[in-house]
């Protein structure tokens, strides 16, 4: 019989704590999301922004958001991880945790943004520049930002939801960035 492998020690980790953080959400009717898990316009005398201020990625509305996030997540991640190495994706995920939070704070209106689809498309745009060893820019990547973007755009104008594409679009370009500047390194 085969051994099961913890094979992306981030990515699976990340999913499990995501895991439990939404039964929390649930035993507590919602308060640990809103004490721990999204972030929002707050004192910043507070100890708990910072931990929002991360921790947000960490927390899912529902059974349905999470599983969207963590399908991808689970799928592109320890392809990445692999790539990249666990300390360098836990670098990954923080920087888009912090900048996403940044910018929604930053925003005006006081709504919580919580959810792990800005890391999610970091990690797609990440993706699409991985394994190109040379100093070009792939294609692929133009072609997935001309998409990506282009649905976000399209999605923020016309489509009414609780979605934020704007969180998806600045954690892409983290992930892009990223990308590209390993590429030189």
């Amino acid at each position: 019989m085969k051994k099961i492998s913890f094979n992306s020690p981030v990515i699976l980790s990340f999913t499990i704590i995501s895991g439990i953080v939404l039964l929390l959400n649930y035993l507590t009717g919602g308060i640990t999301n809103s004490l721990l898990f999204s972030v929002y316009k707050s004192n910043m005398l507070n100890p708990l922004f910072y931990v929002r201020l991360f921790g947000h990625v960490l927390g899912h509305a529902n059974l349905e958001h999470y599983a969207s996030n963590m399908i991808l997540f689970l799928l592109v991640g320890p392809l990445l991880e692999e790539k990249y190495g666990s300390k360098k994706l836990f670098f990954i995920i923080m920087l888009v945790a912090l900048v996403t939070g940044i910018v929604h704070i930053l925003l005006p209106g006081n709504s919580m943004l919580l959810g792990a689809s800005g890391v999610d498309f970091a990690f797609i745009i990440l993706a699409s520049i991985t394994g190109n060893n040379d100093n070009k820019i792939p294609l692929t990547l133009i072609i997935v930002a001309i998409i990506y973007i282009g649905q976000q755009v399209y999605q923020g104008i016309l489509v009414r939801d609780s979605v934020s594409q704007l969180t998806h679009i600045v954690g892409g370009a983290v992930g892009g960035i990223y990308g590209l500047m390993n590429k030189r390194s």
